[in-house]
Parts: C-alpha cells; structure tokens; sequence
C-alpha cells in the first residue's frame, strides 16, 4: 500500500485563534496610527502570509506601512505569548481524528501560514507536537495558495500527490491542493463559508471533526 499523507492546515483547522488574531492585528493597525479593518475582513485575511494579509488588508497602503503593519502585528502577537493571554485550543474532537488516522497508518502534516515558532508554540502547548511528519510555514515559504509548502510537506513523507490529502478550512487551502493535483476537504468551522470551500475545488467539507474522521477512514 502506498504512503498516504493528511496535511492540516493550523489555525482554523486544528486550533481556534480567531480571538487572539483578530486582537492582535487590531492592535497593529492600532499602533501604526490607522483604523482597523473589520473582524469580518481580517478572518477573511486568515491562511495567508502575513505580508499577504497586510495587502489584503490595507491596498491601497504602501509597502513601508504594510510592512510596519506585518511587524506590529508580530510584535503584538509576540507579547501576548510571553505574557500567557494566547488561548489556541485545539477545536473539540481534532485530537481524535489525529489519533484515528496514525492509527490507521497515515502520516500527518501541517502546512500553515503561521511563523514556525508560533506553530511549535500551539503544538507544544496542545501535546500534539510528535504527531507530524513534517511542519510547513509561511517563514519557509511564499504564502498560500502556492503549493510550495504541500510539495515540501510531501517530499518529506515520501508521498506522491495523488496519496495525499490537504484539509483546510479556506479557499487557499483548497486551491494550493488543486494546483498539484492532491486531494482538498474543506472543513466547516473555520475562516471560510463551505460554499466558498466548493467553489474552489473541495471534494467534500467536513462540518464536525467527527465527520471529517469518518471521511476520512471509510
């Protein structure tokens, strides 16, 4: 049997840090003198890199302003680390869809728009750390929906795309998968509507970590 791999996307897949991301870029624009978006509009901004989400975020903006914007939001999110007010919980029922699936003889991986110490930091935190074969972030590589991260996270299992599975729940997500040819599952309980998540190519979207699991493994 070949190698099969699932690669998660981190926030809004596996954890929930909507509060803390919304707060924290609310802050940044905060701090570089601007008003800032809409929670709506920042979710939206969400699976992106940051200097992404900044362009999303303010276009009409200059580079040195997004720039101090992508800085601030790192320094804000930073701050609230140390200070222990970051609650990324893993959504209910994610743990035992990673268990179910090593347990099945799949590999797991994360591929995620977020820093690679923030992502150690939530992993560590949650104890799902050794559950993954390879850990793909923005620090590494250009931002979603390019499929750098997928293919690298693919190198690394020694899996072949049409073995693989990326699940997501934003259309970048969705469509870095499409670009390579490796399945998408949308899930619905993150950043993007699931009619979003079709509209880009999920074969199916999973509304509870239950049904994902049973997808999944049938």
């Amino acid at each position: 049997m070949n190698k099969r791999l699932a690669v998660f996307d981190c926030d809004g897949t596996l954890i929930d840090g909507q509060a803390e991301i919304c707060a924290a870029m609310e802050r940044a624009f905060a701090d570089v003198g601007l008003e800032a978006p809409s929670r709506d509009a920042i979710r939206r901004s969400v699976g992106l890199s940051l200097p992404k989400a900044a362009e999303l975020l303010l276009p009409e903006g200059s580079t040195a302003r997004r720039g101090a914007i992508v800085e601030a939001y790192k320094h804000a999110f930073r701050t609230a680390r140390e200070a222990g007010e970051l609650a990324q919980p893993l959504f209910a029922g994610i743990a035992d869809v990673l268990t179910a699936l090593g347990e099945a003889g799949w590999e797991l991986a994360v591929a995620t728009g977020m820093s690679r110490r923030g992502l150690n930091h939530v992993l560590a935190v949650n104890e799902i750390a050794d559950r993954f074969v390879s850990l793909q972030t923005a620090d590494s590589h250009p931002s979603k929906p390019h499929p750098a991260m997928l293919l690298a996270a693919l190198a690394d299992a020694g899996t072949e795309p049409a073995d693989a599975v990326m699940i997501g729940d934003t259309q970048y997500d969705i469509l870095m998968a499409r670009e390579i040819g490796v399945r998408a599952i949308g899930v619905a309980w993150g950043y993007h509507e699931p009619k979003e998540l079709i509209g880009a190519g999920a074969e199916y979207v999973a509304e509870t970590p239950a049904a994902l699991r049973a997808y999944l493994l049938a």
